[in-house]
């Protein structure tokens, strides 16, 4: 039996006929476009977690079952097989490359590492130990006024130009962010490296001692980066969509995304995990207390549960692998990762977190890799930028270039005072005498 093409909503006794729009996953969507013009209603819907937004072909999640593909290639796949700039590539220009297109597109993220040297002095602006996350937004969204011609983006070659500039630039700008809040000397990029050897050079090199990351931390952070692409219509995401709404250019829509990101809800949990777990290793709690505070809500189980996933995240299980061979390989002990362990075999087998289907995801183990690299906690919403402007980039571009794209202009539910008149100043009580008065 074929997918209904409409939904039947009936209101009052009349009823309205609503498109039906069905994804090639079997995903549905009820169209509520006309639905205020038709019934005076609006669909309500804190959060958005019912609202689709927009169709995309980018990428693919189901929480229920725990998958996530891109461009219809599993995440899983990706992170065994695939490099970061061969993710990039494919969820930015659509399909996976040859091997000649990622030779010309390393070669144009060689070309474009530097920054012109008038931006440098953006850094000046910043105070010591500056945060590196708002280092990052600024400078970014700076980026357009260096390459104005790149404002409007008018062809795909043009696109492939702006995409190879932000790609690149993110990694310079933020190993400087760094290195100003640490007060060190600026290390140049070395378009010799890969793109992950390069950054680490950048953050870690001295003028007079370069940093000779090992294989097995290369490894790793490229890892980090692949599972960190992409994730369908999240906050930033969104955020990105919405700003180009507006026909934003690039650089600001990819400003906007970063400064949504920043928030300890979405990009920033994986520090908060790392305030969790090192609070249970200084003895302020055990595991098992611990676990017993968050069932009174007097904590919060930190890098468990997601708002999609109702199963485990495919990142986290990639990562916690990670996590595991890079300490082991590279004889780095963290306690942390003993005691991360420890909270999620007994968070697992409990009952309470069972019940309500709370896995680890992915910034349960993602700060601890970084942590393994030496990075520290304030650049790990950084880190989560780096990795996600691919994602960042493709989805503006799907939107820029989709002909029925609108403005993004949600409505709302007013509950504010009706209409009043303007009182005189010798008229109006004080906020108390008002409450006295409503009593």
């Amino acid at each position: 039996m074929g997918q209904a093409k409409t939904a039947t909503l009936t209101i009052g006794g009349r009823s309205f006929e609503l498109p039906v729009h069905v994804g090639s996953e079997g995903e549905i969507g009820i169209d509520v476009t006309d639905l205020r013009r038709l019934t005076g209603y609006v669909a309500y819907d804190p959060g958005y977690a019912n609202t689709g937004s927009c169709k995309s072909s980018i990428t693919f999640v189901d929480g229920e079952r725990g998958i996530l593909r891109h461009r219809g290639y599993p995440i899983e796949q990706l992170a065994e097989k695939s490099s970061f700039i061969e993710t990039a590539m494919l969820l930015i220009f659509g399909e996976l490359p040859t091997t000649e297109e990622r030779t010309a597109f390393r070669a144009l993220l060689s070309e474009h590492e530097l920054l012109h040297e008038d931006l440098l002095h953006h850094f000046d602006g910043f105070p010591p130990n500056g945060e590196p996350m708002a280092i990052l937004s600024a400078v970014i969204n700076s980026l357009g006024s260096y390459h104005p011609e790149l404002l409007e983006i008018l062809n795909l070659h043009e696109f492939r130009l702006a995409a190879a500039k932000l790609v690149s630039k993110v990694r310079t700008i933020a190993a400087f962010s760094y290195r100003k809040s640490r007060g060190l000397p600026f290390m140049y990029p070395n378009p010799d490296l890969s793109y992950c050897r390069n950054f680490l050079h950048m953050m870690f090199s001295m003028p007079n001692r370069p940093f000779e990351p090992l294989p097995q931390a290369v490894s790793a952070l490229s890892l980090f980066l692949i599972v960190h692409a992409d994730h369908e219509q999240n906050c930033s995401c969104s955020t990105v969509r919405m700003v180009g709404s507006t026909q934003a250019n690039l650089f600001a829509s990819v400003s906007s995304g970063i400064c949504a990101l920043w928030g300890r809800l979405h990009g920033g949990a994986n520090a908060a995990v790392i305030e969790m777990l090192d609070n249970i290793r200084q003895g302020q709690y055990g595991v098992s207390d611990f676990l017993e505070r968050v069932k009174k809500k007097e904590c919060r189980l930190m890098g468990f549960g997601h708002r999609v996933y109702r199963n485990f995240d495919p990142r986290a299980r990639v990562l916690k692998k990670a996590a595991h061979n890079l300490l082991m390989s590279t004889g780095i002990t963290d306690p942390l990762l003993d005691i991360a362990q420890e909270l999620e075999d007994a968070a697992l087998a409990d009952d309470y977190f069972q019940e309500r289907r709370l896995y680890p995801n992915v910034d349960f183990y993602s700060g601890i890799i970084l942590r393994a690299l030496g990075i520290p906690v304030n650049m790990f919403p950084v880190m989560f930028a780096i990795g996600r402007m691919p994602g960042w980039i493709a989805h503006w571009f799907e939107e820029y270039r989709d002909p029925a794209i609108r403005l993004h202009r949600p409505r709302q539910i007013y509950t504010g005072p009706k209409q009043r008149d303007f009182l005189p100043m010798e008229q109006r009580l004080p906020a108390s005498a008002k409450d006295r008065e409503n009593a």
